[in-house]
């Protein structure tokens, strides 16, 4: 059974949800170790000092950033903790947008929020006003370390949070050389555009994900299988249980009425019932930090 990244709450407004923050994808990529040809054995890579080309311990490392060619500025760990954000294993919501108004390319990588204990209701709620609002959930979460965008939205039974790339991550597309103009400069006539819509909905289908495979993945999973059967192989012989719920935690037992009236006297807004936008929320689709490391290694790949 797959563990929780963290187990904390959803917030907006006044209520806070517990949930676990479960991971949205299955990575199946096939890991290989380097040998040397040699003698097929593995390759190891070092920490290597590059002036005196001695190892390095870890406890010796620290951590640099390259702010010129060859010019570091060191970073201590009291450093990177002031940096470091306050909020944990949260996900606070600032403010709720269309769906549709965020463009395929903010969409990075998908977890699954479930519920905590006696949080069903809270759960259920958000979930389906979102499904009827067509609207999603935006705001920040902490992963590990590090502070992430993110936007909640309903899919099916689940509420999902999708991690979103910050605008200053994206590339203009307007830094490309693109084509110009529409379909008079370009002289594309009536009959190519019936003929290319003909083409399109000759080919149009639903869209059912199953039907994709990783094909390449599973001709090299054969070829390593019939490998291992003809014995053609190397042998190298020398080689979470529940948190407490947070204070103030929207249980079923939580009279969410009372929370969402103190949520919109807190922000301004009327009490009185509006009523739900006519929307049906649709899927989403589905980041380095400039920092170098000291570190430099050493050890000879093969192709």
């Amino acid at each position: 059974m797959a563990r929780p990244i963290w187990t904390g709450t959803l917030s907006f407004g006044l209520l806070n949800i517990p949930v676990k923050l479960m991971t949205g994808e299955r990575r199946v990529d096939l890991h290989f170790r380097m040998l040397d040809s040699r003698n097929n054995a593995p390759i190891r890579y070092e920490r290597v000092n590059a002036e005196t080309g001695e190892e390095v311990p870890w406890k010796e490392i620290v951590k640099a950033f390259e702010y010129d060619k060859g010019s570091y500025v060191v970073l201590e760990e009291a450093d990177i903790a002031a940096a470091s954000p306050d909020h944990k294993e949260s996900v606070d919501i600032d403010t709720f947008v269309d769906i549709e108004s965020i463009g395929p390319e903010f969409f990075e990588k998908p977890y699954v929020l479930e519920p905590g204990k006696k949080a069903e209701k809270g759960y259920v709620l958000l979930r389906e006003v979102l499904k009827r609002t067509g609207q999603a959930g935006v705001g920040r979460v902490v992963i590990r370390t590090r502070e992430y965008l993110a936007a909640v939205v309903p899919k099916d039974e689940a509420l999902m949070l999708l991690i979103l790339r910050f605008a200053q991550e994206l590339v203009d597309p307007a830094d490309y050389k693109l084509p110009e103009g529409g379909l008079e400069k370009w002289k594309i006539t009536a009959r190519e555009i019936d003929m290319a819509k003909q083409l399109i909905e000759s080919m149009s289908s639903k869209w059912e994900p199953e039907d994709y495979k990783d094909d390449f993945r599973e001709r090299l999973t054969k070829v390593i299988e019939d490998r291992v059967k003809s014995k053609n192989v190397v042998r190298n012989k020398t080689a979470a249980d529940e948190d407490k719920l947070p204070e103030n935690a929207a249980t079923n037992v939580i009279d969410f009425a009372d929370l969402l009236k103190r949520s919109l006297e807190k922000k301004g807004g009327s009490t009185k019932p509006a009523p739900a936008k006519k929307a049906a929320a649709k899927k989403a689709p589905t980041k380095k930090a400039a920092t170098t490391t000291a570190r430099k290694r050493t050890g000879r790949k093969s192709a």
